[in-house]
């Protein structure tokens, strides 16, 4: 047994970060496709995490949104809808850093080549009464599978150029969309006071779960990732908390994300993060 100067956490030991994956989403969806007897399909170029679920439930209810039957996923549903007449693809509860890169692998495995993460989230820093979005630019790295795709370091961020391809997107839209740094968390449960705090004095705008694997995953893999933070509640500490707006703030997420893929569109040839890099 190591001494206790030599001991290291498990999440940092051992880790290779230039050795190649010997468990690959392109086989785990060669065996998936094998065992439910599918033919290999690609999905949309722009597919959406929503972890809530709530674009999922709306969408199907208006009948929008159909279900991909040739997604092999072990683990969720694709939807396909369009939006301005652009097809993208929808997976629905996938909650979690751990979880939204294991179906953000097998969604780039399959074809997609820009990724939008909309996730509900906490509010620190007090800019005005939720809701409204945040463009995340950097998430401090309180998750633990981040560290299985990048070195340690306080944070992850998005991708420069793609970034500077947003930045005058969502000019005019009725929802504020701001851009910061936020907490990723993998426990909700346990953002005591001191925490929240400390995230605050830091100024990170809001708290939630899937930004900092994400955009790891994003610069290991040279994938083309961009995260929202969707503030909607003030963690449950006041009454009438998460509310989210109108259907379920589902048609200011939307406005969003069709800005962001239409800002993308113009300019993803030029800035080299929308075509798959290996």
């Amino acid at each position: 047994m190591r001494s206790h100067v030599e001991w290291q956490a498990p999440i940092l030991a051992d880790k290779r970060y230039d050795a190649p994956s010997a468990f690959t989403a392109v086989n785990l969806l060669r065996e998936a496709r094998r065992q439910k007897g599918l033919a290999p399909t690609n999905v949309p170029p722009v597919c959406v995490l929503d972890p809530d679920g709530d674009l999922v439930r709306r969408l199907k209810a208006a009948g929008r949104a159909q279900a991909d039957v040739g997604w092999a996923c072990y683990h969720t549903e694709l939807y396909r809808f369009a939006e301005d007449g652009v097809e993208l693809g929808l997976v629905g509860c996938a909650v979690g850093a751990s979880f939204a890169v294991l179906v953000a692998e097998q969604l780039f495995a399959s074809g997609c080549e820009l990724l939008i993460s909309m996730t509900s989230a906490g509010q620190l820093r007090e800019l005005r009464p939720p809701p409204y979005f945040v463009l995340i630019e950097s998430a401090l790295r309180d998750e633990g599978t981040s560290y299985h795709y990048l070195p340690p370091a306080e944070f992850s961020s998005a991708n420069d150029e793609l970034l500077a391809a947003m930045r005058d997107a969502f000019v005019g839209l009725r929802v504020p969309v701001e851009r910061g740094a936020t907490w990723t968390t993998d426990a909700p449960f346990r953002e005591t006071a001191p925490a929240i705090a400390a995230m605050k004095a830091r100024g990170l705008l809001a708290v939630e779960m899937e930004a900092a694997a994400l955009y790891a995953f994003s610069a290991a893999r040279r994938k083309a990732v961009l995260c929202f933070a969707h503030v909607t509640n003030q963690m449950a500490q006041v009454a009438g908390d998460f509310e989210k707006g109108e259907a379920d703030g589902s048609i200011d997420a939307l406005a969003v994300i069709r800005a962001a893929t239409k800002a993308w569109g113009r300019n993803a040839s030029g800035t080299g993060v929308g075509a798959d890099q290996g």
